[in-house]
């Protein structure tokens, strides 16, 4: 009789846990006011949200109340989360100036303490690194562009940063290049500034010519499940500073995303 209870509550147990269902990420606005606008936003996929305000990082529960936040260097770009750690793309220098003179790196910071690991240089990303993704093995950094360039580049690298390939984008001019990237559904997804802003959908090998939407991405894209994302968005006061939230958007055949929730946010185009 002990064996049989003892089982039938290691089975009860073990299917409790095999039924818990999974953190949801839901539309969110990041706790404080900022001295510079929202960069890039990324989760660690579990129970934490992690924004990027060009001199502040600041890690946040899913709540939108502030953890940890730390002073970086002017210019910290989006950021990834991969394997306990958060990468940042970083340009000290110039950026979108046609003669190379930016300065690129990718910082790594501990996703719990937001203690600084490493800095990998990345100066290949000629025009400044602004943003970053992570899948499958290799990171993927993106970031300006001089006008006179009539498509994107997409700078690949593997896990230690080695420089792997230049991807060139067929996405046409994008205001300033591209300024934040996510993995999701097969496909990298690039938001750009502009007017309109222009979000680009790209094959995971860059195999195909990509798809080019008018949709404001361009403060940062989070995916959080298959065909739904949370895309950031930001104000500004003199008086305040900026602050940063995040909507939740459907995958759109026809939109590329589509703003869903909150009758406050700027709605999709």
């Amino acid at each position: 009789m002990k064996t049989s209870i003892l089982l039938l509550v290691t089975f009860v147990a073990v299917g409790s846990l095999a039924a818990a269902p999974e953190p949801v990420f839901a539309p969110v606005e990041c706790e404080g006011t900022y001295p510079h606008h929202l960069q890039g936003v990324c989760t660690n996929e579990r129970d934490a949200i992690y924004w990027c305000f060009t001199t502040k990082l600041v890690k946040t529960d899913r709540s939108g109340k502030v953890l940890k936040q730390i002073d970086v260097a002017n210019h910290h770009g989006d950021l990834c989360f991969h394997a306990g750690k958060v990468f940042v793309a970083v340009n000290l220098g110039k950026f979108n100036d046609a003669d190379g003179h930016a300065d690129s790196w990718v910082y790594a910071y501990d996703a719990g303490d937001l203690s600084l690991l490493a800095k990998h240089p990345t100066p290949e990303v000629i025009f400044g690194a602004g943003g970053i993704a992570y899948h499958d093995g290799r990171f993927i950094v993106v970031g300006g562009l001089p006008e006179r360039f009539k498509g994107n580049n997409a700078y690949e690298y593997d896990a230690s940063f080695k420089f792997v390939k230049l991807h060139r984008l067929k996405s046409l001019a994008t205001h300033m290049g591209i300024q934040t990237a996510a993995f999701a559904d097969g496909h990298w997804w690039f938001g750009c500034y502009g007017e309109p802003k222009i979000l680009l959908k790209e094959h995971e090998l860059f195999a195909e010519v990509g798809k080019r939407f008018e949709f404001d991405c361009s403060l940062g894209i989070v995916p959080v499940s298959s065909g739904k994302f949370l895309v950031a968005r930001g104000t500004y006061s003199k008086e305040q500073g900026h602050t940063g939230r995040l909507v939740l958007a459907d995958a759109d055949d026809e939109r590329g995303l589509k703003v869903v929730d909150s009758p406050s946010a700027r709605p999709g185009p």
